[in-house]
């Protein structure tokens, strides 16, 4: 249900595109990510952080667009958000108990609390390093596609990315989180 909430101002870009082109699909955009903000809160009584920050993106550059006529602040709006992201990363890495990866990840993973910190610490790094290619990958589309290239790359490839970035770390740590899970007690005291 979470995922489905999460992909319908998404959704409703690509079809307000398709109809009705850039700036409506802009506008579409503006108005989904505010709703989405709306269930979010409504549904855990808290503005997640991520879908915070994206909205105000969406508002700012979209606005930006829609005022100036120049689909390129709406495009810069991916990159902006990933590189935060990357950003955001990179810096929890030394500041906080967890990095990032740790932080939004072991709550998600069974037996992943006894996994050591250099393995969040290189997700962590791996999350960054993702985040900088994606969001330079956006601005190459962005900069040298036309526009509805950038469209259904914007919906399909940042999307198809995400999803098999996230099998590929899930698969990973589960892999080890599961190890820790079926081994004898006295060899995880001895680690």
């Amino acid at each position: 249900m979470q995922t489905l909430t999460e992909l319908a101002p998404l959704a409703a870009f690509l079809i307000a595109y398709c109809l009705k082109g850039i700036y409506v699909a802009t506008a579409v955009l503006m108005v989904a990510m505010v709703a989405l903000l709306v269930v979010d809160y409504v549904r855990l009584r808290r503005l997640p952080p991520l879908h915070l920050v994206s909205t105000l993106l969406v508002l700012l550059l979209g606005g930006a667009t829609l005022l100036l006529r120049d689909p390129r602040f709406l495009k810069w709006k991916p990159t902006v958000f990933l590189w935060l992201v990357a950003a955001a990363a990179a810096v929890s890495t030394w500041v906080g108990k967890a990095p990032l990866a740790q932080r939004l990840l072991q709550p998600l993973i069974p037996h992943s609390e006894g996994l050591p910190r250099d393995t969040w610490r290189l997700l962590n790094w791996l999350w960054a390093a993702f985040y900088l290619l994606l969001g330079a990958a956006n601005l190459a589309v962005a900069d040298y596609a036309s526009e509805r290239a950038w469209v259904f790359f914007k919906v399909f490839g940042l999307s198809a990315a995400f999803l098999v970035f996230a099998m590929a770390q899930g698969a990973w740590l589960a892999v080890r989180s599961e190890g820790l899970a079926t081994a004898p007690r006295d060899s995880m005291s001895a680690s």
